[in-house]
């Protein structure tokens, strides 16, 4: 293989080139997966997630000095009665080396993702649909980088739009509505010429990234874990940490079994959840009761989607079928119970999505779940808040336009976002 890596379906078993490529050519419908070139994880010299950028699907690097950072617990382990617990922390925390300044890992994704658009995209402005955390992450490496991005968001998650540096090349869309609603007006935005999809669970840079927690923590224990835990909302950082496995298996340094992974959901919208525990390859209606009502009553709702990648050849059921595992439904004061525990033992604070996660690793202790003794690795997917609003300004995202839910693009609507576009094209040759 010349290329530093191709893609792969697992459905056909077509390997191809990357074209910024997110579905088979052959129409077959899997999640593409990278095969890289290089078999052995050998850290590079460089900052932040391009550390491992041998098994990321670029071939340059940002100036961000942003990855996920893995260290031994002493204090939540010793309150949980843990022998063997890595956590890996994706948000801002200096003490320990974390610098993602929008408090998310949400920048494993955007971060490999803007810069494969600028590789293999051909030119185009991303588009990128979000219930608030991956939005901003956009913002935030369209503030680093200057390449421009449409975020679309529900309107309540608008105040969770900012940034550390000025972002003046975003395209900021608001729906009232919900996540789904904003996922479905952002298809609106992309039949415009120029708009390119960022692409979710399809876009192997999104996966790859947020396989490199698993890389990191592996690297920092010195072997894979025996469990992962994570809570998902799509389930694409499960995915992922399965895919980064296998390679790691297949690396032959780190063990010979994959983790089982442990992922949670947020009570009263856990589909996922509920498929999984009826044995469903699809997820149903009934698994989304009232699915409005539960999204506005969950603690972390960033942890609500209606639309995971669950059955799909690839996919989180996929994922649970090779590796094993279980999933949780969490409910809100055990999430808030445990993001209290994970502050006043490990002296930061948590996004409420990586509270959930802590809960269920706690549960999976009460309940006898896990062996105490054998490795574990809690992917913490956010936190570092106070510290960040304590050490940096953070610059508003101002909307661009506001939308209902349900709306199409056209009239003025549509010329409002040419109009925008061709301002991108004036400042790009300028």
């Amino acid at each position: 293989m010349r290329e530093k890596y191709l893609l792969r379906c697992p459905g056909c078993g077509r390997s191809f080139p990357d074209r910024y490529t997110l579905n088979c050519p052959s129409g077959c419908d899997t999640l593409l997966r990278t095969v890289y070139a290089e078999r052995r994880l050998t850290p590079r010299s460089l900052p932040g997630i391009f550390r491992y950028k041998d098994w990321l699907p670029i071939e340059g690097h940002l100036r961000v000095d942003a990855g996920p950072v893995s260290y031994e617990s002493e204090h939540l382990a010793r309150e949980l009665g843990l022998l063997h617990l890595t956590i890996t922390f994706s948000g801002y925390w200096p003490e320990r080396g974390a610098g993602m300044e929008t408090c998310s890992f949400k920048e494993l994704e955007a971060q490999p993702t803007a810069l494969r658009l600028r590789e293999k995209g051909a030119g185009g402005v991303i588009q990128v649909s979000s219930a608030g955390n991956t939005g901003r992450a956009f913002c935030q490496v369209s503030g680093l980088t200057g390449a421009p991005v449409v975020v679309v968001v529900p309107t309540a998650a608008a105040g969770r739009l900012w940034t550390t540096v000025p972002a003046e090349n975003v395209c900021l869309i608001t729906v009232d509505g919900d996540y789904s609603d904003s996922i479905a007006f952002g298809r609106e935005v992309c039949s415009l010429p120029g708009i390119v999809p960022e692409g979710g669970a399809k876009n192997v840079a999104r996966r790859d990234g947020m396989g490199t927690v698993m890389l990191d923590g592996t690297l920092s224990a010195g072997r894979l874990p025996d469990y992962y835990f994570q809570a998902v909302g799509s389930g694409t950082g499960g995915i992922a940490a399965w895919e980064a496995a296998e390679r790691l298996v297949a690396d032959g340094r780190f063990g010979p079994r994959l983790p089982e992974l442990h992922l949670s959901q947020n009570l009263p919208f856990v589909p996922m959840v509920r498929a999984w525990e009826a044995g469903r390859r699809t997820i149903v209606a009934e698994d989304m009761p009232d699915a409005e009502a539960a999204i506005a009553r969950v603690y972390a709702d960033v942890l609500t989607n209606c639309h995971p990648p669950w059955g799909i050849r690839g996919g989180v059921r996929d994922a649970f079928l090779a590796s094993g595992g279980r999933m949780y439904a969490v409910a809100n004061e055990d999430a808030r119970g445990a993001g209290r525990i994970f502050a006043e033992t490990e002296e930061i604070d948590l996004d409420p999505a990586a509270a959930v996660a802590v809960a269920s690793l706690a549960r999976a202790m009460e309940e006898g779940l896990i062996d105490p003794g054998k490795h574990i690795l809690l992917n913490v997917t956010g936190g570092g808040y106070q510290r960040v609003a304590e050490d940096l300004d953070r610059y508003p995202v101002d909307p661009f336009l506001r939308v209902a839910a349900g709306t199409t693009l056209d009239g003025d609507l549509r010329d409002d976002i040419e109009a925008w576009l061709a301002e991108q094209e004036v400042a790009a040759y300028a």
